[in-house]
C-alpha cells in the first residue's frame, strides 16, 4: 500500500484587481500631474535662463566686443535693476600675476532699462560713469587693470589697479554703488566718502568730497 505525501498546506490570497485599481488610480494620476508639472517648470525655467544668457551676452558683445564675458548679472548694487558686469580679459596674463588675480583690458557696468541696455559704468584708458571721471582716476592712459570685486549687502564693490608696466606702483581703486547718487563712485578710504567726478583730466585734476 502506497503512502500518500503529505500537502502542503497552500496559502490563499484573495485579489480584488478592479477595485484595487480603483483606488489606485487618483494617486497614479495625481502623480503623473505633479510630475508633468514638475518637468514642466524645469523646462520653462531652463528656457528662460537660456534665454537671458543668450541677451546679456548680446549685451555684452555690443558693449565690450566678441571677447567679453558676463562674469556677474542680477540685482548687483540692491536697487531693484539688472546690471551686468562685463570684461574684456587680456590676452596674455603677465608672468609675474599672481594665481586668480583678474587681468582686464576693459569692464563695464550696463544696466537694463526696458529693452535696452545702457552703460553706467566704463573701465577702459580711465575710470568713468554717467558724470564724468572718476575720483583717483590715473591722468595717464591705461592700457590693462587688475581687477577684483566683492558682493557686500550694499552692493557690488570693484578694485581697480592700473597694470602698466613702468608706471609708478598706486593702490587700488576702489569703485563702489552709491546708492544716493545712484552711481558707481571712486571711494576714499580715509574718510569713507565718495569722490565727485571730473569732467576732464587736466594737469592737475581736483575732485571734490562727496557724501
Amino acid at each position: 500500500m502506497k503512502k500518500q505525501l503529505a500537502r502542503s498546506p497552500v496559502r490563499k490570497f484573495r485579489c480584488r484587481p478592479f477595485v484595487g485599481m480603483l483606488a489606485l488610480t487618483p494617486l497614479l494620476l495625481s502623480a503623473g500631474c505633479a510630475n508633468a508639472a514638475q518637468s514642466g517648470e524645469a523646462q520653462r525655467k531652463a528656457v528662460e535662463a537660456a534665454t537671458k544668457t543668450a541677451e546679456y551676452r548680446v549685451a555684452a558683445r555690443s558693449a565690450l566686443g566678441r571677447e567679453s564675458k558676463v562674469i556677474l548679472s542680477g540685482d548687483l548694487a540692491r536697487d531693484g535693476h539688472i546690471q551686468l558686469l562685463v570684461v574684456e580679459p587680456l590676452s596674455t596674463t603677465p608672468q609675474d600675476a599672481a594665481p586668480g588675480t583678474m587681468m582686464v583690458s576693459r569692464a563695464a557696468i550696463l544696466e537694463q532699462d526696458g529693452a535696452d541696455w545702457r552703460e553706467i559704468f566704463l573701465a577702459d584708458a580711465q575710470l568713468k560713469n554717467t558724470e564724468g571721471f572718476l575720483g583717483g582716476t590715473p591722468r595717464d592712459a591705461v592700457n590693462a587693470w587688475e581687477m577684483d570685486y566683492q558682493q557686500p549687502p550694499t552692493g557690488l564693490t570693484m578694485f581697480f589697479t592700473p597694470l602698466d608696466q613702468g608706471a609708478p606702483e598706486q593702490s587700488a581703486i576702489e569703485v563702489r554703488w552709491n546708492a544716493k547718487g545712484s552711481l558707481y563712485q571712486s571711494l576714499d578710504r580715509a574718510t569713507g566718502r565718495f569722490l565727485a567726478e571730473s569732467s576732464s583730466l587736466g594737469p592737475r585734476p581736483e575732485f571734490e568730497m562727496k557724501q
